[in-house]
Order: C-alpha cells, then structure tokens, then sequence
C-alpha cells in the first residue's frame, strides 16, 4: 500500500524537530516542532510533526492544550492516554519553571510585577479566579493564594475571608487579582463594588489593599493606575 504521509525519518536530517532544537536551541523550533519533540511518535497515518499541527490548529491551540484535561486530550484521534500524559505534565512543568526564583524572594514594585507573577495561569482559566498576593512591610511576596473560584461577587469575595487569611500570614499589605476568562480586563460595576470594600475593610484592619488587579488574554487593568484605589 502507498505511504500517504512522510514519517520523521523520510524528513531530510536537517529539517528534523530533534536535529533542529539540538543544532539552533529550542526557541529556533515552532510550536509544532517543540509539541512534535514531546510526543516522539505517530500514528500509522501521519508522522509526530503532522500530529503536532493538528493539536496546535485544534480548538485556540496552547490555549486548549493548556486548560484540557489528560481525559479530554486522549480522545482526539492519534492521541493516547500515554501521548495525553506527556503533552499535560510539559505544560505543568513549564508553568513551574516560569514562576519559579532561584532565591524565591520577589518584591512587587509595580502593578507589572505582580501581574506577571499569575498571569501565564490566570490568562487561560475558564471560570474566574480570585486569589490574593500577600506582602511583608517591604513588599516581599509572602504567599499567593487562591481563596475562590466561579463569577466575581460580594457573596463569593468576602472581606472576612480575605483578611483572615492576610491576618494568618501577618502580612502588611495585599494585592487582590481576579481574571476575566473573556480576556477583556475590563473593570465590571461589581469588580469596583468589591474594591471599594476591600479597600474599607483594609483600612480598619490596619491591612492595606494596594491594588486589584484584572487578569485579560495577556494584558491586565490595575484598578490603582485607573485611580479606583486612592
């Protein structure tokens, strides 16, 4: 029977995915290329590198690989549960190395810092996400936590909750972020409702809330440079 598609080996060496990241380094290699590097193999139908384009084109590409379950991911055709394994714990690890500090101190000096310490997480979520960034006197990062999941609002997000926690951690100040699974950061009446009490409630703590930041699709809105939190 005619072969319908090239296998890896087929592939002149030097156009490989494994030769290329070995000869260049890895930023040189597509998304595809990398992807195709991680499931090593194909099917008898089509080689790792064709595999690898169809994950990508499937669904918002990194978008989808990274919020899909192993389960979800196993069922697309070429895609075991072995392959599904693979593909899950290479994100998983990629999102550790990103926020990882050699010296796991970090200072939050800007609505940028802090953003960027949750953004690669909190850009994919599809529900939203309220965690909390909790500071020393110096603005050294304490703890981050998540302290609820599911749509924004005054029931959910509860003061008491929020400073028990920053209370616990004897933390100075905190920083409020929440994401908008839409990817517009846009601040909604209720996001600002519930700054408004945070920032109240801070206040007679003795805790201050020094920002509230919206997480988008790779850009963000902090409510202090928008002069909501004074």
């Amino acid at each position: 029977m005619e072969k319908t598609e090239l296998t890896i080996k087929d592939i002149p060496i030097q156009d490989r995915p494994r030769e290329r990241l070995i000869k260049f380094g890895p930023e040189a290699l597509s998304n595809s290329e990398l992807l195709a590097i991680i499931i090593r193999t194909g099917t008898k139908a089509e080689n790792a590198l064709s595999l690898s384009n169809k994950l990508i084109a499937y669904g918002k590409g990194l978008e989808f690989l990274s919020n899909c379950t192993v389960q979800e991911l196993s069922k697309i055709k070429g895609i075991g549960t072995a392959k599904a394994a693979q593909i899950k714990a290479a994100i998983e690890l990629g999102k550790r190395l990103r926020s990882y500090r050699s010296d796991r101190t970090i200072t939050i000096n800007s609505p940028k810092d802090a953003a960027e310490i949750v953004m690669e997480d909190m850009r994919y979520y599809k529900k939203e996400h309220f965690k909390v960034i909790f500071l020393n006197t110096k603005n050294v990062v304490i703890d981050v936590k998540d302290l609820s999941i599911g749509n924004l609002n005054s029931s959910i997000v509860h003061p008491r909750e929020v400073y028990n926690e920053a209370i616990k951690k004897s933390s100075a100040s905190i920083i409020a972020i929440h994401n908008h699974p839409s990817g517009d950061p846009t601040p909604s009446q209720e996001d600002i409702n519930i700054t408004k009490r945070l920032v109240e409630a801070g206040k007679i703590i003795g805790i201050d809330l020094l920002d509230h930041i919206i997480i988008g699709d790779g850009c963000f809105i902090s409510l202090k440079e928008k002069g909501i939190i004074f």
